[in-house]
């Protein structure tokens, strides 16, 4: 039976980067876990890991990786002020991430901060928040570092963000709403569904580094 003090301590959790699950009121092992979490950071918030090393580019920067990586960690609902912030600072924002898809958001806020001139047509114009979308953005594109990577998802829908890397059997991308945060997961490579590069900025083919299978956790669907 759903207790609502349970409900209250698990937005709680939520809140600090501990992720009970859905705060529905029923305090099970993932409520529990996240509870043994908090008190083993002694009743503080989740600190904020770095980004792997893997993210790294192997030749020069490519500037909407560097706006992501510079918000690396941002948890929707622990964070929320500043990722609001900062998903308004291109102009627009589909709403509160704590309750809507955002990873469209966040490639649209990206992109936006580091190509002003990038120009937005037909469908990206229309809805940039819808993941299918941004595969009409820009030009297409090999899998290469940097592009910006079209996926599948469960249940319809797509997902959206920024191949950095990959191994021999998931690409390694960086985007929003991926564990209700900005960070680095894997996603099955049949799952792609193209990839494409802006216009205004020049495609120098940065190769992905090939990482070990273990260092990266997989993600399955993105909500």
């Amino acid at each position: 039976m759903s207790n609502p003090n349970v409900a209250l301590i698990q937005r709680g959790l939520a809140g600090l980067g501990h992720d009970p699950g859905a705060a529905d009121g029923i305090f099970g092992p993932r409520t529990a876990a996240a509870g043994q979490a908090w008190l083993a950071a002694g009743g503080k918030a989740r600190p904020i890991a770095p980004a792997p090393a893997s993210v790294a580019p192997v030749g020069g920067v490519v500037p909407w990786v560097t706006e992501l990586l510079a918000m690396f960690g941002m948890h929707e609902t622990r964070d929320n002020a500043a990722l609001r912030k900062w998903l308004m600072s291109d102009g627009s924002t589909l709403g509160n991430p704590a309750q809507l898809p955002w990873c469209g958001d966040a490639m649209e806020t990206a992109i936006k901060r580091a190509l002003p001139k990038e120009p937005f047509d037909g469908d990206m114009k229309a809805n940039p928040y819808w993941a299918r979308n941004w595969l009409s953005f820009g030009v297409t594109c090999q899998p290469v570092y940097g592009a910006v990577a079209v996926f599948s998802r469960e249940g319809g829908g797509g997902h959206v963000g920024v191949l950095v890397a990959q191994d021999t059997r998931r690409w390694h991308v960086l985007g929003g709403n991926q564990g209700n945060a900005i960070n680095v997961v894997g996603l099955d490579m049949r799952r792609l569904l193209g990839c494409r590069w802006p216009v205004t900025f020049a495609n120098p083919h940065q190769p992905l580094r090939l990482i070990p299978a273990g260092d990266i956790a997989t993600s399955q669907n993105e909500v």
